[in-house]
């Protein structure tokens, strides 16, 4: 006799149906009460089995009724990638180092790449990319949009690459370590010129891969991404650790 939780048939059946075509993202799940009653479950074990799936980032809940209630299948796994991380990070048995260290790995060979991309949108998400770093230099941005748009310019340039399981993970990297990113400007008494050498260092990065200096983009994201880490107030700590 099985052990398993109730909802755990639903988890089950929902994969079988994503894997054989049955069920594809924008389509809805059927209703509660008929997939309690398909499996011969309660309906509060059906409720259990689409919190879990929105967790993941398969699912997305409406309430009411009409067209648009109910439960439809979405793809976000960055965002549940990220949840899980930073969940992780926050029992300390993840260490920030070692999640930063593997954001350099992934991030260092997206910019390899990128500067070796023969997409033919290239050039336009370089542009793109340069129009997030103007705004980035804009003082009336915010403390937070910067961070977003950090973020945003990141990714960009992983898109480039084509690889989005590394796109995904990157993207899951960066949600997880927001908290380590936060701590780092409240803990600075000159935050002002951080992110104007943080600018530097973007600018920099760009310029390598429009350029198409693979290797030299590479080197200048890690020194990027170290030096920022640098400054995070857990990181004399860790240092000190051997990490």
């Amino acid at each position: 006799m099985s052990t398993d939780p109730a909802y755990t048939v639903v988890l089950e059946w929902i994969e079988q149906q994503l894997r054989s075509g049955g069920l594809r993202v924008g389509d809805k799940l059927p209703a509660e009460r008929t997939l309690a009653e398909d499996f011969g479950i309660s309906r509060a074990s059906v409720r259990e089995a689409v919190r879990i799936l929105a967790a993941m980032g398969l699912v997305r809940s409406a309430t009411g009724s009409g067209p648009h209630s109910g439960a439809t299948v979405i793809s976000d796994p960055s965002a549940a990638l990220g949840w899980a991380l930073r969940m992780h990070i926050a029992t300390r048995s993840l260490p920030v180092a070692d999640v930063v260290a593997t954001r350099v790995l992934l991030e260092t060979q997206s910019s390899l790449d990128a500067a070796a991309s023969r997409d033919p949108g290239r050039d336009a998400v370089l542009t793109r990319a340069g129009e997030l770093l103007d705004r980035m230099d804009d003082p009336a941005v915010g403390d937070a949009e910067f961070h977003v748009l950090d973020a945003q310019f990141h990714l960009l340039l992983a898109s480039l690459g084509g690889n989005v399981v590394l796109e995904t993970i990157m993207a899951s990297l960066r949600e997880a370590t927001i908290g380590y990113v936060q701590e780092t400007v409240a803990a600075t008494s000159d935050w002002p010129s951080i992110r104007a050498r943080l600018q530097s260092q973007h600018r920099a990065v760009h310029r390598a891969t429009v350029d198409r200096d693979g290797e030299e983009a590479a080197r200048l994201l890690r020194e990027h991404i170290m030096w920022f880490y640098g400054h995070a107030p857990s990181a004399a700590e860790s240092t000190a650790r051997g990490r």
